[in-house]
């Protein structure tokens, strides 16, 4: 009996390997997320006056590191909680990825401020990251003015005078 057993051994061992390896080659579809806000002071970060933007246009696109061609491309809209979860097939270890703002509904908050209305990401399942999504930072448009509260926000969050942008008026007194 115990010749028996080891004589299955390598058998078991290797239906072990292949499966692990059948696991390891299949193609996951891995899934970028992130969120969109309007940025109500105008001060390029989320404070606590932000609120998020549903209906939001963001696009994934990813070029060839060499030539900068793009290869592949992909679009999706923000739900009622300003997020956004685009599927993506395939695997672009090999390409430079970014989501970019396309457009916002809201007409009082969609200008968007250059270098900051994209985020690079990986879309890759060969950098050791378990997990298939992969989270973005997230993107902002600019309210026409910003809120009249934004000073005491800004206050409040330790900024000094010098430091509030100046678009951000003090209140009077």
């Amino acid at each position: 009996m115990a010749k028996s057993v080891q004589a299955l051994l390598p058998l078991i061992a290797a239906i072990g390997f292949l499966s692990f390896l059948g696991f390891a080659m299949c193609d996951e579809t891995l899934f970028i997320e992130g969120q969109v806000y309007c940025d109500t002071c105008r001060t390029a970060f989320v404070t606590k006056a932000s609120n998020l933007i549903e209906g939001a246009k963001v696009a994934l696109n990813c070029r060839d590191r060499a030539a900068g061609d793009l290869t592949y491309s992909l679009e999706g809209v923000t739900d009622s909680t300003g997020s956004y979860k685009l599927a993506v097939e395939g695997d672009h270890e090999e390409e430079i990825c970014e989501i970019k703002l396309i457009s916002s509904p809201r007409e009082d908050c969609n200008e968007t401020i250059p270098g900051l209305d994209n985020a690079r990401v990986l879309v890759t399942s060969n950098n050791g990251i378990s997990e298939l999504s992969r989270f973005v930072n997230s993107l902002g448009f600019l309210k026409k003015e910003p809120l009249p509260e934004c000073h005491e926000i800004l206050r409040g969050m330790g900024m000094v005078p010098a430091m509030i942008p100046t678009s951000v008026k003090e209140p009077s007194a």
